[in-house]
């Protein structure tokens, strides 16, 4: 059966509630009505109102997904079959052979890579011809051997090895292979019954008989009284002088040092200029766990699957998820202003001018007659709540009201003892670094030449809020500089007095603010702005209109 592609479903960097519960939902909804799988993902740290949700509502957290550009599990990878170090190298040619392929992984019982075995290992295997000791040296199966040449063992035990001594043809009589013949050697014969015998006389540790020639009872027993293996082949003894040493188990030839390997989560960025500079044909490819999975060339470059995704309340570059250009977009889902993403081809964009995400895609699920299940009912609600501030914030609208109360029905809660609970969760910050309080929330804009960066923390107590403030106050100007940003902003938004104090850092940061704001009042890095909630359609506008008109 056929993997269906798997396509995910994600929000922006620093994720809030909304961004997360909507990824959830929204992958809900197309799983239970599109063919495909739709995963739930996460682009950063899930902030502690968000955990709480997902506690309150059983829900698991998405998996973390800090990059989607291509990987090596997106390349087209070659499932070449590995296979055991003791099989001979016949066998071994004829693997590669029947997959098309130049290089052969040689692998453990559990799956581990243990070499590598090419065409060109075998070629100069080849040229050892003139070295007749090469078959015990390898210390080889005569299981093997009988194998290469299509024989049977008529003598012996086919799981022992021939490890010493030389390869050597008995054309002569007799007398004469008296005098070449040594202990341990393996001796190629035709169908004269005298030079069997004087083979097994001589302490041969295997006679090998050409053309199946008949081999007496006598000589059969006298071989089994002196551990003489005889193996019958129906080949002649040109032929099998050729074969011999492809019976040689693939540990002798195969490579065991310096491997160069890339495994399923390996960035293609970062393997593609190791193909260039190494000319192998094929490169191994092991899972996370190091077993072998497959084989990967150069050419697969040229053909890489991009991973598919599907943004949800957020629609900016500086937001998105890393590499996010190398990834294929087919759908947004956000409520914020058209932004800077870019797509090679035309997609899906719904974009409604509404407090949250998650109230479009309560929409879609009504647009669908698809049923709401009590945890994503709890889930979408809570982003609503979380977004529009318990409605306080200006970008809520009738719609975002009616869903939520709504959604709170489906889920069983009472949205004001709810929003009490989740907004203490969120704003309970004790654990927290100063820099990880100030990037729970935070968004990166460019405007033209500038660059600058707001974050934002809602709570229903003043006191809270301070006490915040006095954490995070110092480490502002650490963080102005940083990532490119000019000029830093953190918004301390009370919830109750739907008003915000606003910190502020950097050059330009004052002047920016008292454009956009003219009866702020700037003292010791921060200013009062009454009636200011929203960092979407208060704060950014503001400062987009004070930026385009200096």
């Amino acid at each position: 059966m056929e993997k269906k592609q798997e396509i995910y479903v994600l929000g922006h960097k620093n994720p809030d509630t909304d961004s997360i519960c909507s990824a959830i939902a929204y992958a809900d909804m197309k799983n239970r009505t599109e063919d495909g799988t739709f995963i739930p993902m996460r682009a950063g740290v899930v902030n502690e109102e968000t955990e709480y949700v997902l506690t309150r509502f059983q829900v698991p957290a998405p998996a973390y997904l800090a990059d989607v550009g291509t990987q090596v599990r997106d390349m087209d990878i070659h499932k070449t079959q590995g296979t055991r170090n003791n099989v001979s190298v016949k066998t071994a040619f004829n693997l590669m052979k029947d997959n098309g392929a130049v290089t052969l992984p040689i692998t453990d019982d559990e799956g581990y890579l243990e070499g590598l075995i090419t065409i060109g290992d075998i070629a100069r295997s080849y040229m050892d011809a003139y070295d007749n000791t090469v078959i015990a040296a390898a210390k080889t199966q005569y299981r093997n051997i009988a194998e290469t040449l299509n024989g049977e063992i008529l003598v012996g035990d086919a799981d022992a090895y021939f490890d010493k001594g030389k390869a050597v043809i008995g054309a002569s009589n007799p007398d004469k292979m008296e005098e070449f013949i040594d202990d341990g050697d393996l001796v190629i014969l035709g169908n004269r019954s005298e030079d069997h015998l004087c083979a097994v006389e001589q302490n041969a540790s295997c006679i090998i008989i050409a053309l199946g020639a008949k081999v007496s009872a006598v000589i059969q027993r006298f071989a089994r009284e002196n551990n003489c293996v005889i193996i019958s082949t129906p080949y002649d003894t040109l032929t099998i002088a050729k074969l011999i040493n492809q019976s040689i188990p693939v540990r002798h030839l195969m490579k065991t040092k310096n491997l160069i390997t890339f495994r399923t989560d390996d960035f293609t960025d970062d393997i593609r200029d190791i193909m260039g500079k190494n000319r192998h044909r094929d490169f191994p490819v092991l899972d996370r766990q190091g077993k072998y999975v497959g084989t990967v060339s150069r050419r697969n470059l040229l053909n890489i699957n991009k991973k598919q995704v599907i943004l949800v309340d957020h629609n900016e570059k500086s937001q998105a998820v890393d590499n996010i250009q190398e990834a294929e977009i087919i759908e947004i889902i956000d409520h914020h202003r058209i932004g800077s993403l870019q797509t090679i081809q035309p997609v899906v964009f719904r974009n409604q001018p509404v407090g949250c995400t998650a109230t479009i895609i309560y929409q879609l699920y009504d647009e669908k007659n698809l049923e709401i299940l009590p945890d994503i009912a709890g889930l979408l609600c809570a982003a609503i709540i979380s977004d529009t501030l318990m409605f306080r914030s200006p970008t809520c609208t009738a719609f975002d009201k009616m869903a939520a109360k709504e959604l709170a029905s489906i889920a069983g809660i009472q949205i004001e003892e709810f929003a009490a609970e989740m907004f203490k969760a969120g704003s309970n910050l004790e654990n927290k670094s100063p820099e990880e309080i100030f990037y729970q929330d935070f968004k990166k804009f460019i405007v033209d030449d500038a660059t600058f960066g707001v974050g934002q923390i809602n709570s229903m107590s003043a006191e809270e809020l301070q006490h915040i403030k006095d954490r995070l106050q110092p480490n502002i100007e650490r963080e102005c500089g940083r990532n490119g940003l000019q000029m830093v902003f953190f918004m301390l938004t009370n919830i109750m007095d739907e008003s915000t104090e606003l910190l502020l850092n950097g050059e330009g940061a004052a002047h920016l603010v008292t454009q956009a704001f003219e009866d702020a009042e700037i003292t010791e890095g921060s200013c009062k702005l009454p009636g200011v909630v929203s960092r979407k359609k208060q704060l950014i506008p503001s400062f987009m209109r004070a930026l385009q008109e200096s």
